[in-house]
């Protein structure tokens, strides 16, 4: 028994020289440092010094290379000549000078760039990226080529019941033309910053061909694209008309007057489709912020309407140049005021640009009879024309003019072309449609 049990001080004596050593571990021992780990970082295999030599070559090249520009612009000798304007603080700067070189004027030099040929940042107006419904119409083709021309990237959604693939043709190699076929009264979903909404017939021969879808589109369209001017935060313009006056009892039209409108008549499905459109418009700005403007057009003319949409200017011309008789309907005595598309397009921009809501009045107070411009079409292209006389259609309003002095305070917008200025330009457009049209039949 003595032996199966051994003194506890033996086994203690045996463990005192193992206990000797330290207890192994596989981490070193840490030393402190005498700097901190980012500093150590820096000072070793010379970083600090590479980061030196850095920013002075960058603050070198910052310095010296706005004097090295100036001085080869100076030295370079003629180029090719090109015209720039700019606009800042209210000042217009040009930018091309008689030797051909871009330069800037002096007072605008000693002003922002005390002798150094730099553009400073922001002077340039920020590009806008815009959709147009209804761009490829007669009114929408010219809004879109004026907003490519100041260098906007334009998206044109079009369905193509009343608009032409031809009269957008001439843009599709520009990089910012986009072309969608889509109809409003559907949904869709883009990224922009305005939203000029055009798309809807408005001659009466397109409305009255399917009313229903007529209604449709002002009331469908115009939701769907203000829903998408809220979602996105857009501005929106309404191209609205002067149909919302009906058949006027106050002449000349005020933006205030409420109209006499037939709300059950056949062209009730535009009249009435507009003033739900503009009603939107309304609420939308009033109940969900929207910023939005409305333009009510008068009769336009120009180049790109439809040859045959029952307009009287088309009518007219289109009639004078196939030595058909100019039908007059009624007694010819219902007056209209026509304003050529340029300054209708300008009108527009001006509006949308403006910080007013509106509605306008966008027209040309020149007042004509339907006889006096028969007459002014017979002096331009035809003078032996004839006229027939036919019944006059359902609610064609007796008197339309406009009352532009709202626009001319606010907007400082008024037309500059006249009607015997602007006719010539159409004829000429007309003329060579038709030729090509008539030269088409032939080959058949």
């Amino acid at each position: 028994m003595k032996q199966l049990h051994k003194p506890a001080s033996t086994r203690r004596d045996e463990e005192i020289p193992m206990s000797q050593n330290p207890p192994y571990s596989p981490k070193a021992l840490k030393h402190p440092r005498s700097l901190p780990r980012s500093l150590n970082y820096l000072l070793k295999e010379q970083r600090l010094l590479f980061i030196l030599v850095g920013i002075l070559i960058g603050s070198t090249f910052f310095i010296i290379q706005p004097s090295l520009s100036y001085l080869w612009s100076a030295s370079s000798g003629p180029r090719i000549p090109r015209s720039h304007s700019f606009s800042g603080n209210g000042e217009s700067v040009s930018l091309y000078d008689r030797t051909g070189v871009v330069g800037y004027d002096e007072n605008y030099r000693s002003k922002y760039h005390n002798g150094v040929g730099r553009v400073p940042v922001g002077i340039r107006s920020k590009r806008k990226r815009i959709v147009v419904t209804g761009g490829a119409g007669f009114v929408g083709s010219h809004l879109v080529d004026k907003l490519i021309a100041r260098g906007d990237d334009v998206i044109v959604i079009d369905n193509f019941f009343t608009g032409r693939k031809e009269n957008v043709v001439h843009l599709s190699g520009n990089p910012r033309f986009e072309l969608i076929r889509h109809d409003v009264v559907e949904p869709i979903l883009l990224e922009v910053d305005q939203i000029y909404h055009l798309a809807c017939p408005a001659s009466p021969v397109h409305y009255k061909y399917n009313p229903v879808k007529t209604i449709k589109t002002n009331v469908m369209g115009t939701l769907n694209m203000l829903g998408l001017a809220k979602r996105i935060g857009a501005r929106f313009l309404l191209t609205s008309t002067s149909e919302v006056y009906g058949d006027p009892l106050e002449h000349p039209q005020k933006e205030t007057y409420w109209g006499h409108v037939n709300p059950i008549g056949v062209r009730s499905c535009y009249d009435e489709g507009k003033r739900t459109a503009e009603t939107l418009t309304m609420d939308y700005h009033r109940g969900a912020g929207v910023e939005v403007r409305i333009a009510r057009i008068f009769n336009t003319y120009g180049p790109r309407m439809c040859l045959d949409d029952g307009r009287v200017v088309s009518n007219f011309v289109s009639q004078a140049i196939r030595k058909h008789p100019m039908t007059v309907y009624g007694d010819g005595k219902q007056t209209r005021s026509f304003q050529y598309v340029s300054d209708l397009v300008d009108g527009l921009v001006a509006l949308m640009e403006s910080e007013h809501v509106g509605p306008f009045n966008l027209g040309n107070p020149g007042e004509f009879t339907m006889l006096e411009l028969a007459e002014v079409v017979k002096e331009t292209i035809d003078p032996s024309a004839t006229i027939e006389f036919k019944e006059n259609t359902a609610d064609d309003p007796h008197k339309r003019k406009p009352d532009i002095s709202k626009a001319k305070d606010l907007l400082n917008w008024e037309p500059k072309i006249s009607l015997r200025e602007g006719l010539p330009l159409m004829v000429n457009d007309f003329r060579n449609r038709i030729l090509n049209e008539d030269e088409g039949k032939g080959n058949k």
